[in-house]
């Protein structure tokens, strides 16, 4: 089995103006980081046309599809019937996209099948971690 999971998806953008544009997205999942999700857009769909890349907690994804959580650049909430709104704060401003909460739980469910939830600290490679942030200090 593979050590990354990565998933495209169909990202309802929601503007300023009332409408909505669709834009592709990427959910990826590491073993190697395996706390942490990263949603990628392209760049056709972001402000600055360049690739953009947010990374957040795999458990804030879950939590989100049923119940409002994150306090921070990351919101993420239910919303209305089979969908789910994950909101990206930056200084520039508020993106809010709308997601397929089954294609969201496809994905969580392939992250459990590599690293399931709790056991996340068996994937760490801490000796190597270590080494990298004391590497410099000697």
């Amino acid at each position: 089995m593979s050590p990354v999971i990565e998933q495209a998806v169909q990202a309802r953008l929601v503007a300023s103006v009332p409408r909505m544009e669709t834009v592709p997205a990427t959910l990826h999942y590491d073993q190697g980081d395996p706390f942490a999700v990263r949603m990628a857009f392209p760049p056709p769909a972001t402000l600055e046309g360049t690739d953009v890349t947010w990374e957040f907690s795999r458990e804030l994804l879950a939590r989100g599809m049923t119940e409002a959580c994150g306090v921070g650049d990351v919101r993420v909430r239910p919303f209305g019937y089979g969908r789910t709104v994950v909101e990206f704060h930056a200084p520039e401003g508020t993106a809010m996209v709308h997601l397929r909460t089954s294609e969201l739980r496809r994905f969580l469910d392939r992250t459990q099948g590599l690293v399931p939830v709790g056991r996340e600290h068996l994937y760490l490679d801490l000796d190597h971690d270590l080494k990298v942030l004391l590497r410099d200090a000697c």
